[in-house]
């Protein structure tokens, strides 16, 4: 793949939708449940995009469609201005985005040792020799901050921190241009997850990548996003530069995680409790207005009957009726 122009983002998405077919038994019509729902975005070199929401709300459907695990049912998906919906493109693409995945005790094989499982991919993808392989993990393992030592040492040998280092690793040996990290320092201890974001961040600077960062924890994305997307049912409720959500969020869906997380506020700096009421609806029969209306405290007949689109108000895109009553001249 040739090196896109600097403006060029490296992953550019419009109306990503994602419809399952869903068996419901003999005799009877499947079901279509839509995962992911018209979700768009571009995220361009040396930036962070977070993508957060409760269980449920799509984003680690996103994280698939985008490392190209799954193919979108609509929408096209542009990696560094290459078509990545068209399957001749799909085999070099790959290289270009490479995952790190929730569980580091999972995503390694513990019957390799780390050498064996740095080198897997050039081995696979490249014409490098075993002595260039091998220089070439021992560097990276170097870049993430092991030792050489841990070169012959295999998976179990290694703390959580450490694995998700060596996955981290892993991810780079190709020279990716986008790293899709899905709650990548959610299994780990707090005291280690700063270690991690931290390393991230440095890499990200170092390398210029471009990162699609999965999380629902906002203390974690305050801490690495530069731009933050919130999803609900499938569906971009609020998207938007971190400062500006983060000091004004305007979707009650936003406010609410907002409020349920340690050490946020609500607007005006007050600390406010709120309460969702009801369950999170079923994809397979999501509510007609908004997909957020069930649970709202503010929503209003044109809420429950009329479904919002992305609008632009205070330097963000959100979806909701009522978002101009919580949108506050800047002072």
């Amino acid at each position: 793949m040739s090196t896109p122009p600097n403006n060029t983002p490296v992953v550019e998405a419009q109306g990503l939708r994602q419809v399952y077919t869903i068996r419901r038994g003999f005799m009877q019509a499947p079901d279509k449940l839509q995962a992911v729902s018209g979700v768009s975005f571009s995220v361009q070199a040396g930036r962070t995009l977070a993508v957060v929401g409760e269980s449920g709300c799509g984003k680690s459907t996103l994280a698939r469609m985008v490392s190209l695990i799954e193919s979108p049912t609509e929408g096209s998906l542009r990696l560094g201005g290459v078509d990545a919906t068209d399957p001749s493109n799909k085999s070099t693409l790959r290289q270009k985005v490479q995952l790190v995945f929730q569980n580091p005790y999972g995503s390694l094989n513990p019957r390799k040792r780390i050498g064996q499982i740095l080198e897997a991919p050039l081995e696979i993808n490249t014409n490098l020799n075993a002595a260039q392989r091998q220089d070439k993990a021992r560097a990276m393992l170097a870049k993430v901050g092991l030792r050489p030592e841990h070169y012959d040492r295999y998976p179990h040998m290694f703390s959580g921190g450490q694995r998700q280092r060596i996955a981290i690793a892993r991810a780079l040996m190709l020279d990716p241009a986008l790293v899709v990290a899905d709650e990548p320092v959610s299994a780990l201890d707090v005291s280690i997850q700063a270690q991690v974001l931290n390393l991230l961040a440095d890499l990200q600077n170092e390398l210029g990548l471009a990162y699609l960062f999965i999380s629902h924890d906002l203390g974690v994305v305050r801490h690495i996003a530069h731009d933050v997307m919130v999803m609900y049912l499938g569906q971009v409720v609020e998207h938007g530069d971190k400062t500006t959500i983060f000091e004004q969020p305007l979707h009650p869906y936003t406010q609410a995680l907002m409020a349920s997380t340690p050490g946020m506020h609500a607007p005006g700096g007050k600390s406010q409790r709120i309460v969702l009421k009801g369950e999170l609806p079923s994809p397979l029969n999501p509510p007609a207005g908004c997909v957020f209306s069930t649970r709202c405290p503010h929503a209003t007949e044109r809420c429950h009957a009329e479904r919002p689109v992305l609008q632009t108000l205070a330097g963000r895109q959100v979806a909701c009726h009522e978002a101009s009553r919580f949108s506050q001249p800047a002072a």
